[in-house]
């Protein structure tokens, strides 16, 4: 009888514990992604990269879900089984409380067992790729869009101002685009009409019609300088968008995190982080008393005094 009820407290634990557990799991990877919305958004990560960021959340997050989903499962478990009148069973045929509870404890030590080998193994390289992660996808910069009538700056070395762009995105009109060089001179680029697009290699392309470019030369503080204004029927200028592509970071840039470390790395950097400290205590022990006289001699006004002695001192005072 005994390992039947063993039996059926375990069959009624395992459904609710993963229905919680997957629960407990979704709610805490949405509150990672809505505390980072700000800086995921824009960015135009493409789907490989969000799955594979989720999944980094979710396995950071597994050591704190099973716990929620071993406290609610429990919950649910004895709550069912006493909706059922199965606790009233149970306690009817003289067994005690702790006895049935028995399976859910040994399960519970199990849970917590995996749930270490999980956070000292698993977890510290999981965290390691998702901290790198994090910091390429916040670092880089917005996902390219350029919109009507606004002046876009993210390109180096350029602005653009498009006053009017078709449904299909590459049709633009009353193009204007400015070429900042390091100079004091600025280059522009008029144009009526054009043709935009991403081409290969990271590269946007203007296909720009009945328009006009300006261009200085030489030194404005200088009189010999040179103005150029070329007038064109087509004209066709190509930009780098190497700088949208979001860079990939060396997991070394993060390794020394204790949040990376297992248990065993952790106890290495601490007799490191002792052994440092010891090493400066003596050496700015050695620098400073050649400084100060007084470290060079042993105070010999301390006398032991007997706790009872001091203690009918302190009663004459009073």
């Amino acid at each position: 009888m005994i390992k039947k009820l063993d039996k059926l407290i375990i069959k009624a634990f395992i459904g609710p514990f993963f229905a919680t557990f997957f629960i407990a799991l979704f709610v805490l990877v949405m509150q990672f992604f809505w505390l980072y919305i700000d800086d995921l958004v824009g960015k135009g990560l493409d789907l490989p990269t969000l799955a594979y960021l989720t999944g980094l959340v979710a396995v950071n997050w597994v050591p704190l879900a099973l716990p929620l989903a071993l406290l609610l499962s429990s919950i649910m478990t004895f709550g069912n089984l006493g909706e059922s009148f199965e606790l009233v069973a149970i306690k009817s045929a003289g067994i005690p409380l702790l006895r049935f509870m028995q399976p859910l404890f040994i399960t519970a030590i199990l849970i917590a067992g995996i749930s270490f080998l999980f956070a000292n193994n698993i977890m510290p390289v999981a965290a390691l790729k998702l901290n790198t992660l994090k910091y390429d996808i916040i670092v880089s910069k917005p996902a390219f869009d350029i919109k009507e009538g606004i002046f876009y700056d993210k390109i180096e070395g350029y602005v653009i101002k498009i006053g009017q762009k078709s449904k299909d995105g590459s049709t633009i009109k009353n193009v204007i685009i400015y070429e900042k060089n390091s100079g004091l001179q600025d280059n522009s680029l008029i144009a009526e009409s054009g043709i935009m697009k991403v081409a290969p290699g990271n590269k946007l392309e203007f296909d720009l019609k009945n328009g006009w470019r300006y261009q200085e030369k030489g030194n404005r503080l200088s009189t010999n300088t040179e103005f150029i204004r070329l007038g064109f029927k087509e004209y066709k200028k190509i930009l780098d968008l190497s700088s949208f592509k979001m860079n990939k970071t060396s997991d070394s840039a993060f390794s020394d995190n204790y949040k990376m470390l297992s248990v065993r790395q952790l106890s290495k950097t601490i007799d490191s982080l002792r052994s440092f400290g010891t090493y400066y205590e003596k050496r700015s022990y050695t620098d400073i008393s050649p400084y100060f006289s007084f470290t060079k001699y042993a105070d010999t006004g301390l006398m032991p005094v007997d706790p009872k002695s001091a203690a009918n001192i302190t009663n004459i005072k009073q």
